[in-house]
């Protein structure tokens, strides 16, 4: 059956009721001629059903109606609909998916919810209102699903169903058994062997085992090998360079992997080891590690909070900076939960421990920190070149060393070229080169505010593509502020009027207790509340869920009262007869929340008439608004090709109107659907990519999440091929962070987020990283450049002296008259070969100077693409230096070039050392070819300080060529061209001129690679150009 027959069973066959409320005579049904897409298909299910039903996006009216055959042909059909087009999904498809059900229940059905959030999932901020919690946000979602009150009353809805919509209560919360007296040792004895420690989990991987770690990689490897064939031909000198160069790749590497903080040490600096706990009926002071669920603690004024905590009674101020990175104290009350690692600032409470150890706060968040020992995308594209170079370089030696001695020559002798072959082959430098130039980046990215913790991120932040950013101090100010708009109820009121009732039912000559007193104090003329004496205060408690004051008017003597909290909290002090206004106070504050806006009711008693009825004076409402360059900021992220994703814990009407503000999409979904980590193993669920990446790909953001969701999204943005960028501040952030591509810690963070990220902002807000994306891109061209000339210079060293054993025997060139025998094979003294490396790789660390363009979208390395263009330029050069290398030996013969040009024949020694200029000079053009990439080398200028560097190394080549004495390092006669100069000018001339044939080589090959896409050289990062799995759920 085809998706028309299941539509047609849905608007004709077993429900007419349905069928009418589900037909849409103003709506084409489909274009003629047009592939059918998901939106079609949710545009069919949803267009004229009820607004209600709209408005919940998980429960789709008509689709139960279906039978479950026609239901898989409906879904099978759709999810084929974009493939039929030959279109790639799209964000408003999974939205209709999820509009069908499919998704959810697909979801569901995979990979089951194992466990609810519990309390040590949540960290309660400063800028949470208890007065309010988002109850006003649920009462605007309530009135949009029940209606208002005189919809209720006519529908037989009762008050308490919505009450239970807007007072949500965790299960969990419900039956935790508070202990006001303390456990036995017994008890406690039990329940430590059942729960553990209360200590945070860490494994360390000793410093020792990290540094022996990078003696053990395939250039490592190759270059013991090469020092082992050394020691065996007693070449010392060779051998003592290169332990120097062994040494220093060591080191560097070492020093970079231990620079990066340790997130989970972070966690444990700010937990203090002592507790004041109840056993056996008397108080005691005992180590923190010892205490179990259900223990009895005080925590007091100074003292640090030894678990996870439910305060008994009262109300405590807590310090969470550790946590949240917030400087001000957030108040807990009755019921709240404290998180392992707070401190106490003001109050005295008893408390009973909830959760110790591995499932506290902390210890979920230590969990996840621990070692991937995963490697950067920049060292596993270095371990790829090395075991491409590897492979050929020992199979070449190899083929090298039997030939010779199948012709006859010695171990030693045999040995003794075959380390030529191997040294030729090691990119000796291109890891001190590659970390350098990464350095020399990071201090430009320092002075934009970036501080990188991680080198190999910069390469990362290069290619990121997506960046899942936190809401609350990232894209917004992370301040409440008050809005224009203030509905008033009784005659006479204003915005003022109604600020100053708020502030008198507040402790206004005290700090402020939250984030609204913050705001409603910091909002009001203080000059109006002189005339104020505060009488009686009623604090905010869990139980009432307001504040109160009863004040006296010191000039009138009129006494009255004061109160502010959630809107819903305040209609229930009004008369039964104010029902119009209630009406009106639901409409404002569903109109308010459909825009993400924040309402808090404040209402005034009049105590003179002794009534004490309360009237509504009016609704204050206020939003966290967005940074003024946030806007800007994802605009330019997103013309870089940077999909910039909202990832909060905020509720989702929030969420949604931040994003419509900042132009961000309306894809914001709840956490609903997303997957949650296994409560035993703490693994991610199998297929994670697969199962849920086009949710995460068709999202512009998710609200509501807790610290798992983060961790877990970014996972499943990363199996799907995507380099991810996350921001966080604090402890919660910090298994997102550290498992981010590029994680990135916002300025003012905790320890443990700075721990975990790799880079580390020190200005507020986003813009930075626009910065810092296009320095990383700037980077990113260089190393790429530097890495094609690296591969090239080796290939080409590689394969001139792998053909030359075959191709060129000396001594048939020796002259009659020549003191000195030619040797059978011709090869270079290995001290030559790391002169050439060293001295052109070490004077090419001034690539991190050079000129060099962003990329518009994000990078990606091509591992073929890079090798084909090494290649040409590679074997251009390869092919210069075995022709020179005849010609050369051929100088003697008088129908030779040498002889038609007017030159004499050239001794052994100094054909030694003009292939040690030519295959220098060569080597170095060859940086100035590689550098422009699909450009000629004369369209891209370099920078001066590489062309003072390229001058320095082709001087100094040049000189030693000239001037090295006469002598025999490894057997082999050298002798400098100060005698021949003829052939110094020859060499460069011909070196200068095959340079110009090697750069049209390369944009030739260029032109062929982009012409016919090869490896998809012209694909990008950006979203979409990564097709998901086939047998991913949407």
């Amino acid at each position: 059956m085809s998706v028309e027959g299941v539509e047609s069973n849905i608007l004709s066959g077993e429900s007419d009721d349905i069928a009418t409320s589900l037909r849409s005579p103003t709506t084409p049904r489909f274009t003629p001629g047009r592939t059918k897409g998901y939106s079609d298909i949710s545009g069919m299910i949803l267009r004229e059903a009820p607004y209600n039903s709209r408005m919940m996006p998980f429960h789709t009216t008509g689709l139960d109606k279906l039978s479950e055959k026609d239901q898989e042909i409906l879904q099978e059909e759709i999810l084929n609909a974009a493939a039929k087009s030959g279109r790639k999904k799209t964000k408003s498809d999974v939205a209709a998916m999820m509009a069908l059900g499919f998704l959810d229940g697909g979801i569901d059905n995979v990979v089951p919810r194992k466990r609810q959030i519990s309390s040590s999932d949540v960290v309660t901020k400063f800028g949470y209102a208890p007065q309010l919690g988002y109850e006003d946000l649920r009462m605007a979602e309530a009135v949009i699903h029940l209606g208002t009150t005189r919809e209720r009353e006519s529908s037989n809805i009762s008050d308490m169903v919505m009450k239970n919509i807007i007072e949500v209560t965790p299960k969990e919360e419900e039956q935790f058994p508070f202990n006001h007296v303390g456990l036995t040792s017994a008890e406690a004895a039990a329940l430590l062997v059942k729960y553990g420690k209360n200590e945070l989990p860490e494994k360390v991987t000793p410093k020792w085992l990290v540094l022996l770690q990078q003696f053990w990689a395939p250039m490592p490897i190759m270059i013991w090998i090469a020092i082992i064939i050394e020691i065996g031909i007693q070449n010392f000198i060779d051998m003592g360079i290169l332990l120097l160069i062994q040494f220093t790749n060591a080191s560097i590497s070492f020093y970079e992997l231990n620079k990066a903080g340790n997130a989970v040490a972070a966690l444990k600096s700010s937990l203090k080891p002592m507790a004041t706990c109840k056993r056996d009926g008397g108080w005691q002071v005992m180590d923190a590690t010892l205490l179990v669920p259900g223990d009895l603690v005080l925590l007091g004024s100074g003292s640090a909070i030894p678990a996870d905590c439910r305060v008994n009674s009262s109300e405590i101020d807590v310090d969470q900076a550790a946590l949240t990175g917030e400087s001000l104290p957030v108040t807990f009350y009755k019921g709240d939960s404290c998180k392992m690692g707070s401190t106490v600032v003001r109050g005295e409470v008893e408390a009973t421990v909830e959760f110790t150890g591995v499932n506290t706060f902390f210890g979920k968040t230590a969990s996840l920190l621990q070692e991937s020992n995963e490697h950067s995308h920049l060292q596993k594209m270095l371990m790829r070149i090395m075991f491409i170079l590897v492979g050929l370089s020992v199979s070449l030696c190899l083929i090298n060393f039997i030939y010779l001695m199948a012709e006859g020559e010695g171990l030693k002798e045999s040995l003794s070229h075959t380390i030529v072959l191997l040294v030729a082959s090691i990119p000796l430098a291109i890891e001190i080169v590659t970390n350098t130039t990464l350095a020399i980046g990071s201090k430009s990215l320092s002075h934009r505010g970036a501080i990188v913790a991680r080198l190999s991120a910069i390469e990362d932040l290069a290619g990121m593509s997506i960046l899942c950013s936190d809401k609350t101090g990232t894209l917004t100010l992370n301040k409440m502020v008050l809005q224009d708009d203030t509905p008033v109820y009784s005659p006479g009121e204003n915005q003022e009027s109604v600020l100053v009732y708020a502030a008198l039912a507040a402790k206004w000559k005290e700090p402020p207790r939250d984030a609204l007193d913050r705001l409603t104090l910091g909002s009001v003329n203080m000059t109006f509340l002189e005339n104020y004496e505060q009488t009686e205060f009623l604090p905010f408690d869990p139980t009432i869920k307001r504040t109160e004051g009863t004040l006296r008017n010191l000039k009138t003597g009129a006494e009255f009262k004061t109160t502010k909290g959630a809107p819903h909290i305040i209609l229930q002090l009004l008369n039964e007869s104010e029902k119009a206004v209630i009406e009106q106070v639901e409409a404002d504050v569903t109109k308010f929340g459909e825009m993400g806006i924040r309402s808090m009711g404040v209402a005034k008693m009049d105590l003179k008439d002794g009534k004490n009825e309360w009237k509504m004076m009016g609704l204050l409402t206020f939003l966290d608004p967005p940074r003024p360059d946030t806007k800007q900021t994802i605009i330019d992220a997103n013309k870089f090709g940077v999909n910039v994703k909202m990832i909060t814990g905020d509720h989702l009407l929030i969420a949604k109107q931040t994003a419509s503000v900042l132009s961000m999409g309306d894809k914001i979904f709840g956490s609903e659907n997303l997957p949650m980590l296994d409560p035993e193993t703490k693994q991610k669920p199998a297929n994670l990519g697969k199962t849920y990446g086009n949710l995460c790909l068709a999202a512009d953001g998710f609200a509501q999440v807790f610290p798992e969701h983060k961790f877990l999204i970014v996972e499943t943005l990363r199996e799907l091929g995507y380099s991810v960028g996350m921001t966080g501040d604090g402890v919660n952030d910090a298994p997102a962070l550290k498992r981010a591509d590029v994680g990135i810690a916002v300025a003012g963070s905790t320890d443990a987020a700075r721990a975990a990220a790799a880079i580390i902002l020190t200005e507020e807000g986003l813009s930075t990283i626009i910065h810092g994306i296009i320095i990383a891109r700037e980077i990113f061209s260089r190393i790429s450049n530097f890495i094609t000339y690296r591969i090239s210079a080796t290939l080409q060293l590689l394969l001139f002296f792998f053909i030359a054993i075959f191709a060129f025997h000396p001594s048939s060139y020796q002259p009659e008259d020549s003191e000195d025998e030619w040797p059978e094979y011709f090869h270079m003294p290995v001290l030559m070969l790391m002169l050439i490396t060293l001295l052109n790789d070490g004077t090419l660390i001034t690539i991190a100077y050079d000129y060099a363009e962003a990329s518009p979208t994000p990078t990606k390395w091509n591992i073929p693409a890079l090798f084909i263009t090494s290649t040409v330029l590679g074997m251009v050069s390869c092919f210069s230096s075995l022709l020179v290398l005849y010609i050369l030996l051929d100088s003697h013969d008088p129908n030779g070039l040498f002889a038609k040009i007017g030159m004499s024949g050239v001794d052994y020694g100094q054909i030694t050392a003009a292939i040690y200029l030519k295959v220098s000079v060569s080597d170095f053009l060859t940086l100035f070819s590689a550098r422009t990439g699909p450009k000629f080398f004369w369209q891209v200028r370099p920078a001066p300080v590489l062309l003072i560097g390229g001058t320095v190394a082709l001087t100094v080549s040049s000189l030693l060529s000239i001037v090295w004495p006469v002598s025999e390092p490894d057997g082999i006669m050298t002798e400098g061209l100060s005698s021949n100069m003829g052939v110094f000018v020859f060499v460069w001339l011909y070196c200068l001129v095959f340079w110009i044939v090697q750069d049209f080589a390369k944009v030739a090959s260029y032109k062929y690679m982009y012409h016919s896409n090869f490896n998809g050289i012209n694909d990008t990062g950006v979203i979409g150009d990564i097709v998901p799995p086939k047998d991913s759920l949407v």
